[in-house]
């Protein structure tokens, strides 16, 4: 399977490790970046990582900034994309059979780099059930987007 990776500078050494585990594990690795430590921004690789699956250059992703929140919100403006902040085993996989998720996201400063392996093996081996109920659910979240489009709340002025 061909997975793209991505972080901030939270997160670079974390996805680094990753990516051997993914090659070690026989997966074809893009890596959208960031490249180094120097601080960056999480939205730009979000972007990055969600266009790469938009365009089927990929399969899944795995994206990964301090606490993964940040990140995770971002990817999912993207459309089509489906991110999931998970830092236990069972979210990992049950986020793929029920909800189809695309996008392992991580918090690197919130997990280590075992669990997050074992977190990323489970989403690796898990697949969508295609369960009538799962898919209702999912054509549900399409009719979300279609209804309010990708449009955020404003932030609060200070």
């Amino acid at each position: 399977m061909k997975i793209v990776v991505g972080s901030d500078h939270a997160g670079f050494a974390l996805k680094e490790e990753l990516k051997v585990e993914l090659r070690r594990l026989r997966h074809k690795v893009m890596d959208v970046g960031t490249h180094s430590t120097a601080s960056v921004d999480y939205p730009d690789y979000a972007e990055k990582l969600g266009q790469a699956l938009i365009e089927r250059r990929a399969q899944r992703g795995v994206l990964v900034c301090g606490s993964g929140v940040g990140a995770s919100v971002a990817a999912n403006k993207l459309p089509g994309i489906r991110a999931g902040l998970c830092h236990d085993a069972y979210s990992a996989h049950q986020g793929v059979e029920h909800d189809d998720m695309n996008v392992l996201v991580l918090g690197a400063r919130v997990i280590g780099s075992e669990l997050a392996k074992d977190l990323l093996h489970n989403f690796l081996q898990a697949r969508f059930t295609g369960e009538a109920r799962h898919k209702r659910r999912l054509a549900k979240v399409r009719a979300l987007d279609q209804k309010y489009g990708r449009g955020t709340i404003p932030a609060r002025k200070r």
